[in-house]
C-alpha cells in the first residue's frame, strides 16, 4: 500500500501538544456535542406530543441502545488502540490486519444483536421495565433502533473509531454528525402530528435512517482515500492472529463489560423509578439526556486524545504522553465545573425545555441537581480509563468498571433509594464517581512514575 507516511505521524510526533490535542480532541467534542443533540431530539420532540407514555417509551429503550456500546468499545476501542500503538511501532501489516478484524466482527455482532433482541423482544421489554401502559410503544420504538437498526448503529461508530485512530479526526467526526444531524431533520416529520405522526415509533424510524446515512458517508470516504489511509476492510486482510485478538480484546473486553455495567445500572434505576409511575420515567429520562451533554464531552475529549497518548506511549516518546494527559485535565476540569454550577441552579429551567408538565419539572430539577455534583469526578475518571485503554492496560480499565458499577454505584442505588425514595437515586452515580477519582488520581500517579520520565527511549511492556 502507498501512502504518505510521514504525513501520518506528524501530528502524532511533532505538532505541539496543545495543538495536537486540539486537532484530534475538537472534532470529537463536536461529534459528540451533535450526538448527544440528536439523542435529546428524540426526547424532545417526542415530549412536545405531552404524552408521558411516548416520552418513557424512548426512556426505556435507552439501556438496550447503551448496549451497542458494548460492541461499540470491544471492537471499537481495542481496534483503534491496537492500530494507533502498532502506528507508533511503525507495523503497518498489523494496522491494516486490525482495521479488517474490527471491521467484520463489528458487522457480524450487529446482525446477531439485532436478530436476538427481536426473537426474545417480549422478555426484554418486560426487563427493562417496561409494562402493559408502556410495552407497545416501547416496542415500535426498538422494532427501528434495535431489531432493525443494530448493525448500521454499531458499524458507523466502530468505522469512526478506526478512522479517528489514524488523526483523521475530523473525517471521523463528519461522518458521525451526518447521521446525527440528519437524524435532528427528521425527528419532527416522522414524530409529530403535522408529519407522520408516528410518535416514538417515529424516532425510531429516524435513527435508523440516520446511521445508514452516516455508514454510507465511511464507505465513500473509504473507498476515496484507498491506497491513502490504514483503515482496510478487504475480507483478503481478515485474520484471527493471536496477537490482534490479544491485544485488540485486551482492551475492548475490559470496555465492552464496562458498557454492559452501564447497562445493567440504568436498568435498575428505570425499574426503580417506574415504581413511581410515568410521569418520574419521563422526568429521569430528560434529567439523564441533560446530564449526557457534559458527560459526552468529557468522554469525546478523553477519547479525541487516545490515539495520540497511543502512539506517543508505543513510540517511546513517554514525556510528550504526559504532557498530552495533564493538558487535557487542565482543560476539562474547569469546564465541568461551571457546567455543574449552571445545572445546579437552572435544573427547573432545564427541564422544563423538554416537557411543560408541572410534576416532571418537580421531578426532573431534583433528578438533576443530584446527577450534576458528579461531573468534575467524571471527567478525571474518563480521562483515566481513557489511559488505560490507550496504553493497553485494559486489567486496569476493567478495574475501574467493576468498582464503578458493582462495588459503588449499584449498591448505591439500593441503599439511597431505601433511605431517601425515589429522589436518592440521582446522587448514587455522584458518590461512585467521587471515590473512583481518588482512585484515578493514584493510578496515573503510578503510570507518570513508571512510564512519564522517558524521552525518547526504548518501548517498555507492562
Amino acid at each position: 500500500m502507498e501512502m504518505n507516511e510521514n504525513q501520518k505521524t506528524e501530528l502524532f510526533e511533532n505538532t505541539p501538544v496543545p495543538q495536537a490535542v486540539a486537532k484530534l480532541a475538537v472534532p470529537m467534542i463536536f461529534s459528540s456535542l451533535v450526538m448527544v443533540l440528536y439523542n435529546m431530539a428524540d426526547t424532545y420532540f417526542v415530549g412536545m406530543l405531552n404524552d408521558p407514555v411516548e416520552n418513557a417509551a424512548v426512556s426505556l429503550a435507552a439501556p438496550v441502545l447503551l448496549a451497542f456500546n458494548a460492541v461499540n468499545n470491544l471492537f471499537g476501542v481495542g481496534t483503534s488502540s491496537m492500530m494507533s500503538r502498532s502506528l507508533g511501532r511503525k507495523d503497518y501489516d498489523t494496522v491494516l490486519r486490525s482495521s479488517a478484524f474490527g471491521f467484520y466482527c463489528s458487522l457480524i455482532c450487529g446482525v446477531l444483536f439485532g436478530i436476538l433482541c427481536s426473537l426474545f423482544q417480549h422478555p426484554l421489554l418486560a426487563l427493562i421495565g417496561a409494562d402493559e401502559i408502556t410495552r407497545e410503544a416501547t416496542r415500535g420504538y426498538m422494532f427501528w433502533t434495535v431489531f432493525l437498526g443494530s448493525a448500521p448503529a454499531i458499524l458507523n461508530v466502530v468505522l469512526a473509531y478506526l478512522v479517528r485512530s489514524e488523526g483523521a479526526s475530523l473525517h471521523a467526526s463528519i461522518g458521525t454528525m451526518s447521521g446525527c444531524l440528519l437524524n435532528i431533520i427528521l425527528d419532527p416529520v416522522f414524530i409529530l402530528p403535522w408529519g407522520l405522526d408516528m410518535g416514538a415509533a417515529g424516532a425510531g424510524l429516524a435513527t435508523f435512517l440516520s446511521n445508514c446515512v452516516a455508514c454510507l458517508y465511511f464507505f465513500v470516504l473509504l473507498y476515496s482515500r484507498r491506497g491513502n489511509t490504514f483503515v482496510c476492510i478487504n475480507p483478503k486482510m481478515l485474520c484471527l492472529r493471536k496477537d490482534i485478538l490479544r491485544e485488540v480484546c485486551g482492551v475492548g473486553i475490559p470496555a465492552s463489560i464496562q458498557n454492559l455495567l452501564n447497562v445493567t445500572g440504568m436498568t435498575i434505576l428505570n425499574n426503580f423509578t417506574s415504581a413511581y409511575g410515568a410521569d418520574a420515567v419521563a422526568a429521569m429520562g430528560i434529567t439523564y439526556k441533560i446530564y449526557m451533554v457534559p458527560m459526552q464531552v468529557t468522554l469525546g475529549f478523553s477519547q479525541g486524545v487516545m490515539p495520540l497518548i497511543s502512539y506517543t506511549f508505543a513510540a517511546g516518546n513517554r514525556r510528550r504522553m504526559k504532557e498530552a494527559i495533564l493538558f487535557a485535565v487542565k482543560i476539562m476540569i474547569p469546564i465541568l465545573a461551571s457546567v455543574t454550577v449552571i445545572y445546579y441552579i437552572g435544573a427547573e429551567g432545564l427541564i422544563g425545555l423538554f416537557m411543560k408538565n408541572g410534576a416532571i419539572i418537580a421531578y426532573g430539577s431534583r433528578f438533576l441537581r443530584g446527577f450534576c455534583l458528579g461531573l468534575m469526578f467524571l471527567s478525571i475518571d474518563f480521562l483515566a480509563v481513557g489511559v488505560f485503554q490507550a496504553l493497553g492496560f485494559g486489567k486496569y480499565a476493567l478495574l475501574f468498571a467493576v468498582m464503578r458499577k458493582i462495588i459503588l454505584e449499584i449498591p448505591a442505588l439500593f441503599i439511597l433509594n431505601f433511605l431517601f425514595p425515589l429522589y436518592g437515586l440521582s446522587y448514587a452515580q455522584f458518590l461512585a464517581e467521587f471515590v473512583l477519582s481518588i482512585c484515578a488520581v493514584i493510578m496515573l500517579r503510578h503510570i507518570f512514575h513508571k512510564y512519564g520520565d522517558i524521552g525518547q527511549g526504548t518501548v517498555r511492556q507492562k
